[in-house]
């Protein structure tokens, strides 16, 4: 079976290649079938392997192994996480595509295949960075994942703000790259190796970490965090979704950001897990300290947003908060609670940004304001966007309230409060944008008055991305998101899922010598019916009183952060690689 393992990257690439030749002379429906077709054949590879990942498969493709301990060729690892990563991709895949289909309004350049080969490329992209067993080709499918994002976000080319928005994701992306790829310089020139297990090795027959460690650490956690959207790392994902089409934004939330967040688990530990590496006090304090402020300023910004892709943009990044804290933990348990979180974030998170593509195409907004009490007759699609909101917010057996529950015993202490308050907020605001949007609850919101409004994207004024707006919603747009929900519900639900995932994390770090017992727990249960009650208390209080919530004074520097101008996202990526050398220096000082 491991020789089956680079057919996960090269069977959407190949694909890709069929819709960018044929593109121009076939229909478009029939280039959408065949791009739904890839993908999902590509997810049916990805489950076959992954259920067949004990013990993990591994593959040295073209047969270079290697000589004497020391290897140049590309390893593939297909162990129960790459491959559980690889899988949620690719399922994910066919979902946003079969989402578009018939109906997404692709730029009119001739060529029908343009779209879903993009897609399948960053498909193809996200999978070889999944099971990647060498750092520089992680760094390789991270490159192809990210310039094929780039022009995603930047689709609708013929819109100023989509090219500003996909400028701002290249530049700042492309420097989280150039760290990375430094980062990894440094450690070949330590250790002559680039495989991670290898580098890990090397690493821990060298001695305790020195400044050359230190900086290969820092540059390359700069590099994946970028890509998970931490804080101060995050300011290109709301730019992007902001303007980035519906489905490329289930993609990039669903998944892409995941992938960040599973690069600096994989480093932590395969890379620096040893005696050579960093001291484990100091790799916790550093995930613990960026993980809390990821998720306090991101459920903070999220409240405080009307743009409706923006509001669900910040939600991202809180709960990529609340993934950092429970990696930080640098236990088994903490490992188990993530993994099932991410599964079940997926899910979710694609079905909102899905409803919140149907309430674009039908009413050409996503203003929470202008579009107050408009789309009562959709309640099919008020349903699945208010059970979005309670899925995020922990609510019992979602997948996501399973893995929260994980992750928080896990992390204990007062930081248990941190995944209580980050879920509630940002639930509250999905299920205020709901109670206001799809029943008209409350007073119709008014205008901010002052300076305030300058620094508040308000989400009117968008284009549809359908050809002309929806009369009729189309069934693929309300049935994926359906499908998805019902994915994350199963997530927590369906018995044996979680000890299964739990399986395959174990395998890939203890060689199956521990195995946690993941089950729901009524601390856990509790937990959970208190982050969706006060969810729903803080949606209620914001709709029947706004002005009880409303953005203070005080919070308008917070926002005029996020202010567009790429030379201070810059700015404070730099400053974040600073604060992140200074949490782990001193593993460098008392070494």
């Amino acid at each position: 079976m491991r020789h089956l393992l680079p057919l996960l990257v090269a069977v959407p690439l190949l694909g890709a290649a069929l819709l960018a030749c044929v593109g121009r002379v076939v229909p478009r429906a029939f280039a959408e079938a065949v791009g739904c077709a890839v993908s999902a054949g590509t997810a049916a590879l990805a489950v076959v392997l992954l259920l067949d990942a004990s013990p993990p498969l591994v593959e040295w493709a073209g047969g270079w192994e290697p000589v004497a301990g020391h290897s140049v060729g590309i390893v593939l690892v297909g162990d129960g996480p790459g491959l559980g990563m690889a899988a949620l991709v690719s399922l994910l895949t066919p979902a946003a595509l079969a989402y578009s289909w018939r109906s997404f309004d692709a730029p009119p350049r001739g060529n029908a295949g343009s779209f879903p080969a993009l897609v399948l490329l960053f498909q193809a992209g996200m999978c070889g960075f999944a099971i990647a067993g060498d750092l520089f080709n992680a760094f390789v499918w991270f490159e192809l994942m990210s310039v094929v994002a780039y022009a995603l976000t930047g689709h609708r080319v013929e819109e100023a703000r989509a090219v500003q928005g996909a400028l701002t994701f290249a530049v700042v992306n492309s420097l989280g790259a150039y760290a990375l790829l430094m980062g990894i310089a440094l450690l070949y020139a330590r250790t002559g190796e680039l495989a991670m297990a290898e580098i890990g090795r090397e690493l821990d027959a060298y001695g305790p970490p020195d400044a050359l460690v230190l900086a290969g650490f820092v540059l390359v956690l700069t590099g994946l965090l970028v890509k998970a959207a931490a804080v101060p790392f995050h300011f290109w994902l709301p730019d992007a979704h902001a303007v980035a089409p519906t489905p490329v934004c289930m993609l990039l939330s669903g998944v892409m950001v995941e992938l960040g967040v599973f690069g600096v688990w994989r480093v932590l530990g395969t890379v620096f897990s040893g005696p050579g590496g960093l001291p484990a006090a100091d790799v916790e304090r550093a995930l613990m300290v960026l993980g809390a402020l990821t998720a306090a300023i991101g459920a903070l910004m999220c409240w405080y947003q009307r743009h409706i892709k923006r509001l669900l943009a910040y939600s991202t990044i809180a709960h990529t908060g609340l993934f950092l804290l429970g990696i930080g933990t640098l236990t088994l348990e903490g490992d188990d609670g993530v993994a099932l979180y991410v599964v079940g974030h997926a899910g979710v998170k694609a079905a909102l940004f899905a409803c919140t593509g149907i309430l674009l195409d039908r009413f050409g907004s996503v203003d929470e304001h202008v579009l107050h009490g408009r789309a009562r007759p959709l309640r099919g699609v008020a349903v699945l966007f208010t059970a979005g909101a309670l899925g995020l917010a922990g609510l019992p057996p979602f997948g996501t309230a399973l893995g929260k529950s994980v992750t928080e015993e896990a992390v204990g202490g007062p930081l248990t409060v941190v995944y209580v308050l980050a879920s509630a907020v940002t639930a509250g605001a999905v299920l205020r944008v709901a109670a206001r949007v799809f029943l008209g609850l409350g007073p119709r919101p008014q205008e901010a008055a002052g300076d305030e409004g300058a620094y508040e994207t308000t989400g009117s004024g968008e284009e549809p991305e359908t050809r002309q707006p929806l009369s009729r919603v189309p069934d693929t747009m309300t049935a994926v998101p359906a499908v998805l929900l019902a994915g994350a519900l199963a997530a927590g639900a369906v018995p044996g899922f979680a000890d299964a995932v739990a399986r395959a994390m174990s395998e890939a770090t203890t060689a199956g010598l521990v195995q946690t017992s993941v089950h729901w727990t009524p601390v856990g249960v509790a937990l959970g019916l208190v982050s969706t009650l006060l969810a729903v208390g803080l949606a209620a209080v914001a709709v029947v009183r706004p002005k009880l919530l409303a953005p203070p004074a005080r919070a308008l520097p917070l926002r005029r952060l996020q202010s567009g101008h790429v030379g201070d996202y810059v700015a404070w990526l730099l400053v974040g690689t600073t604060v992140l050398g200074v949490l782990a220096l001193p593993a460098v000082l008392t070494g």
